[in-house]
């Protein structure tokens, strides 16, 4: 019997995790398939060590970083077109990923007709061009969705789509644990790149600031994505520049590069912040530090904190998802802020009002990312108990609508069904 061979391409670390989780689920159904390509090393795990982890080199941010390695990324590109072309995968799954997987399918598309060429976790092509989804079709078979919308989008505008449901459900679900949420932790989810962590976190400091002034018994809980952005927060908690006083009145200055009020240390009473991870010790300090730093405890803190203050991205679904009331903060560079107005066509930033049609999480963007505008709306979710159990209700249905846990099984049966079809095809 023939083995069958699907060549991955996924370029970032939460698209490694889905397509470990979508081999793990395919070789269920299917043991002898083979899988080659690019990835990240969950991918490399599952597939052997002929399967490429390339997720350091490939997960870049921002214009100017894909420019630097323009050269890497083009001779990665032809590197793939040629081994494709070589080996005749029966399917080829391309994973997010959009500037380069699009790019792919289109160059394999006119080359070749041989192989299904199926997106997984489609490109937000609603939000910014709806327009390019008839492009898309002309090279892409299948699209396996994410959001139920978006089946609906593609199928209309010719492009054929299978809404499977949001694989992080599945990684959710295994975190999920029982106990009380704390009445005085505010849990702080600045985002998991270092970018929007400079412009964020300042904001989120001050928001701190401004709230205990009104409640000296609140702590707050710092969830970082990585080491790294760890201790480059602990450098903007440094007591030495920018402590965090508990006390009304005291003069402000500028942080570097922030538009923010970060508060002079001269004019400090209050208790301090920790250098990082909530260690840091500061001469004379006897109470527990306002703010602490944790790394990998994402889930932990938004089963346990009373409400939350997040970055626009995915963990605005994670906290629906954990039931945590929170505001949701999107800060950047104004000219890249200027230029997603120009092609972004969405009413809502963050997933869940999306999903929902409507601001159920209040969204502070830009110049609207106040520290005093969003403490009142902090202080609103823990003191008006309605405020939070509506939230929360609207929670519920919104992940209702993102499937129950089961989009890497439905999209490993999706994949088997075409790769069924497709080896028909070649055999007729």
């Amino acid at each position: 019997m023939k083995q069958h061979t699907i060549y991955f391409v996924a370029g970032e670390v939460s698209a490694d995790n889905h397509g470990a989780a979508l081999m793990r689920s395919l070789r269920e159904l299917d043991p002898g398939l083979k899988f080659v390509g690019r990835g990240g090393p969950q991918m490399q795990e599952m597939a052997g060590k002929r399967f490429k982890n390339w997720i350091s080199d490939a997960a870049v941010l921002g214009l100017w970083e894909v420019l630097r390695k323009y050269g890497y990324f083009r001779e990665q590109f032809h590197q793939m077109v040629k081994e494709i072309l070589e080996s005749n995968p029966d399917a080829l799954v391309l994973i997010d990923y959009p500037g380069f997987n699009l790019r792919l399918a289109r160059a394999l598309r006119r080359q070749s007709r041989r192989q299904k060429i199926i997106y997984y976790i489609s490109p937000q092509v609603w939000a910014w061009n709806r327009g390019r989804i008839k492009r898309m079709a002309r090279s892409i078979d299948l699209v396996l969705c994410i959001f139920p919308f978006e089946a609906d989008l593609y199928n209309e505008s010719g492009l054929r789509a299978v809404f499977v449901g949001h694989p992080m459900i599945e990684r959710l679900q295994a975190s999920k644990m029982d106990g009380e949420r704390d009445p005085n932790l505010i849990g702080l989810f600045p985002g998991s790149r270092l970018r929007e962590v400079r412009k964020i976190f300042p904001v989120m400091i001050e928001t701190a600031r401004l709230l205990l002034q009104s409640n000296p018994t609140l702590r707050f809980q710092v969830a970082a994505a990585s080491d790294e952005l760890a201790r480059e927060m602990g450098r903007m908690l440094n007591p030495d520049l920018h402590p965090l006083p508990s006390a009304k009145g005291e003069e402000t200055r500028q942080a570097p590069n922030e538009s923010q009020p970060i508060l002079a240390r001269e004019r400090v009473t209050g208790t301090p912040l920790p250098l990082l991870r909530g260690e840091g010790r500061v001469r004379g300090a006897t109470k527990p530090q306002p703010i602490q730093i944790t790394v990998g405890e994402t889930a932990a803190l938004m089963q346990r904190a009373l409400a939350g203050l997040v970055a626009s991205g995915s963990a605005t679904l994670e906290a629906a998802y954990f039931r945590m009331p929170f505001v949701l903060i999107y800060k950047v560079a104004w000219p890249t802020y200027l230029a997603a107005r120009l092609v972004v066509n969405v009413k809502y930033l963050g997933m869940p009002n999306l999903l929902a049609g409507k601001e159920v999480v209040p969204e502070f963007i830009q110049h609207r990312a106040q520290p005093g505008a969003i403490a009142k709306a902090v202080r609103l979710l823990m003191d008006d108990a309605r405020a939070r159990e509506q939230m929360i209700s609207e929670f519920d249905a919104i992940i209702d609508k993102v499937g129950t846990g089961e989009a890497s099984e439905k999209a490993a049966q999706v994949i088997i069904e075409e790769l069924g079809s497709n080896l028909r095809m070649k055999h007729t």
